[in-house]
């Protein structure tokens, strides 16, 4: 069994794998000023409650966003369970071809997501990650990571949104009964979770056409759920996608 870590600007997710099967997943807020001890007590309470010994593990591995939380995270993992865990970056062996102007920049998540989706699903495919930022990023045809599109997460949008003006409120990311809203909040919401979908949408058409060809689209990330079922592409939901994409890492650079 390992332990999988996938560390965002507003989660941490934790996942117990074994045999490529998810056992437990758990997610903790995303705390950059918690010392290495302060996560050590974080983690070893979590594995406690699923009553797993952390010196069980044979394992880790991390992909993070926020490198001083990656920093205070390996030594509390080696602090509970005496293992240095693997970090996801340039010179793991992942199997993808990234073909970007500079591939030692690319972001673990979206390695890791990208690795996921040609196991699980195969290329071509368009991943969509929805979380503090949304990024759809395309694997070609030969498993080669080509790029992608970074925007404002909808939370983030919204949140600024309501604090850089006087009468917008803050809102649940949730969709109205119609588009053509008749009040503020609904007509937040319509925008929230409508307009977002209709971008995503456009996003994908645009990325066929400049690839050639249709791709299959697997979206993960907290807010997916809530915009994706009004996109009008196909588009399946995968809320492990990050965790399954570890495993898979973590199995290719085992010793």
């Amino acid at each position: 069994m390992i332990l999988a870590i996938d560390v965002g600007n507003t989660n941490i997710v934790l996942g117990c794998i074994e045999d490529g099967k998810i056992l437990n997943e758990v997610r903790l807020h995303t705390e950059v000023l918690c010392t290495d001890a302060e996560y050590a007590i974080k983690l070893k309470q979590m594995l406690e409650i699923y009553g797993i010994d952390p010196k069980e593990f044979e394992g880790a591995i991390i992909s993070s966003v926020v490198p001083q939380v990656t920093e205070a995270l390996i030594h509390a993992i080696d602090w509970i369970s005496g293992l240095t865990p693997m970090v996801v970056g340039p010179g793991m062996k992942t199997g993808l071809n990234v073909r970007i102007d500079d591939p030692a920049t690319l972001a673990g998540d979206l390695v890791v997501g990208s690795v996921a989706a040609i196991a699980y699903y195969g290329a071509p495919v368009i991943i969509l990650d929805m979380g503090t930022a949304t990024t759809m990023v395309a694997v070609d045809k030969t498993n080669s990571y080509i790029g992608g599109a970074i925007m404002p997460g909808v939370k983030l949008s919204y949140s600024a949104l309501s604090s850089g003006t006087s009468l917008l409120p803050d809102i649940s990311i949730s969709a109205p009964k119609k588009i053509i809203a008749t009040n503020t909040v609904d007509s937040m919401r319509s925008g929230a979770v409508f307009g977002t979908a209709a971008m995503i949408d456009g996003m994908i058409d645009r990325m066929e056409e400049e690839l050639g060809y249709e791709c299959k689209i697997i979206a993960n990330g907290g807010i997916a759920q809530a915009v994706t079922p009004y996109c009008k592409h196909n588009i399946l939901l995968d809320s492990d996608l990050l965790l399954k994409g570890l495993w898979v890492i973590y199995k290719k650079n085992k010793k």
